[in-house]
């Protein structure tokens, strides 16, 4: 009894161990999981977190520049870009996170790397492409300006899932203000969106965090 026990205690140890190794030579997602491994080169470097994942934020669009050409995301995102929707006549948070951005650029260029600063316009009625590229030249002379029809401005907005609603009563208020989302996006070519930067995030953890990520990538 005692030696049929010893005899069936071994087998058992000698199969877990077998299936120990075959694990860990294959490495299954869920135990890469389980010991703390990752597949995602960014892991060290993301902070933020979105339902059904960061790859879900972002994808095509087409708007138009300051040069009122039509351009793609293709287009535009030729280079590691900071993403922000917002409009030129926003009192207040705009002006503060566009400077935010391009300050953060600034911080970057100082230290050899090159990100291009974006503002999307949520205001397609009063920002023309002349409008939004006098705002955006403001900021930084590389940060690019676009906007579009209403149909493109909303597909792009729906694609980096943000919000904005305009608030103009009945429509003949010429001074009416745009609620919206205040995120800034991090994208970089061939791996989409990799972060996103809170409003609140100064210009040096925007630029600490963008390091992280291209470093990385």
């Amino acid at each position: 009894m005692t030696r049929s026990y010893a005899i069936g205690a071994a087998a058992f140890v000698t199969l877990m161990l077998v299936t120990l190794a075959v694990l860990a030579f294959l490495q299954p997602p869920w135990m890469r999981q389980l010991l703390g491994m990752s597949d995602d080169p960014f892991a060290p470097c993301r902070t933020s977190v979105a339902m059904g994942g960061l790859d879900q934020i972002g994808g095509p669009f087409e708007l138009i520049n300051a040069q009122g050409e039509t351009v793609t995301d293709a287009d535009v995102i030729t280079q590691p870009s900071i993403l922000y929707f917002g409009y030129t006549f926003c009192p207040d948070v705009c002006p503060l996170d566009s400077a935010r951005n391009a300050l953060a650029t600034e911080i970057l260029e100082a230290e050899g790397e090159t990100v291009q600063p974006v503002f999307i316009s949520v205001d397609p009625a009063r920002d023309t492409p002349e409008v939004v590229g006098e705002f955006a030249s403001i900021f930084h002379p590389r940060m690019v300006g676009l906007t579009g029809s209403d149909e493109q401005v909303r597909a792009a907005s729906r694609a980096y899932r943000t919000y904005f609603s305009r608030n103009d009563g009945d429509g003949s208020d010429e001074f009416y203000l745009v609620d919206h989302s205040t995120f800034s996006y991090l994208v970089l070519p061939g791996h989409g969106t990799v972060e996103i930067f809170r409003h609140d995030e100064s210009a040096e953890a925007v630029a600490e965090k963008t390091q992280c990520f291209l470093s990385n990538a």
